[in-house]
């Protein structure tokens, strides 16, 4: 069975984008990227990066981890916003909305029935790698019981309030994990990998 992997960038105190959800890590962003993260990111989880990013760091590798990426509808209206319909050629792309009735790119899949539902039914597919919860809050928080991993990219700042790793209405439901990896850079990020304990 393939896993869900919620990989995502966070703050110290827990807050995925600032109170307008913007993107974080943008030219008007609030936390600055070293070039040991990018390198990290570009070594270890290539296919994460966004096309864009991709072409300009010259990074061509398919990716081990990941065939398939989720996004909520303010997640994706970001890159709508800076003229992407679809940040992540390299990858199935599905954007999951109510209030999208048409696709703005013929490569990505809009959803807008049951997120468990869809995401039981790609967890079922045969073969392929992994499946990418790219976000937002609100989407994390409806897949919340369907996660099997997480992948935490933890900035070295604070935010105070914004977009939380899973939105306020998320059920209260205390899921256990395991600390599979931690790797600090030198900058003061650290990636965190988590897996969710069985029976949790």
């Amino acid at each position: 069975m393939r896993t869900l992997t919620y990989c995502i960038g966070t703050t110290l105190d827990g807050f995925i984008a600032g109170p307008d959800g913007s993107d974080p890590t943008g030219p008007d962003g609030f936390w600055p990227i070293a070039e040991d993260y990018v390198a990290h990111l570009a070594a270890t989880y290539p296919e994460i990066l966004p096309g864009p990013a991709r072409a300009a760091l010259g990074v061509t590798a398919e990716g081990t981890r990941f065939d398939t990426v989720l996004e909520g509808r303010r997640s994706y209206q970001v890159g709508l916003d800076a003229g992407v319909t679809d940040a992540y050629p390299h990858l199935r792309h599905l954007v999951f909305s109510r209030t999208l009735t048409e696709s703005p790119d013929p490569a990505v899949e809009l959803v807008g029935g049951d997120p468990v539902a869809r995401v039981r039914e790609l967890k079922e597919e045969e073969g392929g790698k992994g499946i990418w919860l790219l976000g937002g809050g609100g989407l994390a928080g409806a897949l919340y019981g369907e996660i099997d991993e997480l992948v935490l990219k933890v900035a070295p700042v604070t935010a105070g309030s914004g977009v939380p790793l899973f939105s306020s209405a998320t059920p209260f439901d205390p899921a256990a994990y395991a600390l599979a990896e931690c790797v600090p850079m030198e900058s003061g990020a650290v990636f965190l990998t988590y897996t969710r304990k069985p029976g949790s």
